[in-house]
């Protein structure tokens, strides 16, 4: 089997994204896993970056 370093995401729906971004934010939320929170809020900082915009206007266009 290969091994993976990284993994591209270039062909996610925006809904399958948001659903990944929410479950990521209630997970840690309700477990108190600070672990969830930190993946989820990087995920939105790298793609905000990659939108070029800020990470609140990245959410709020994949609730678009």
């Amino acid at each position: 089997m290969r091994e993976f370093d990284k993994i591209s995401i270039q062909e996610m729906s925006k809904e399958d994204m948001l659903m990944i971004i929410e479950a990521l934010e209630y997970t840690g939320t309700h477990t108190k896993i600070e672990a969830f929170i930190d993946l989820r809020d990087s995920i939105v900082k790298e793609l905000s970056a990659l939108a070029d915009s800020t990470e609140e206007e990245f959410v709020e266009y994949l609730n678009r």
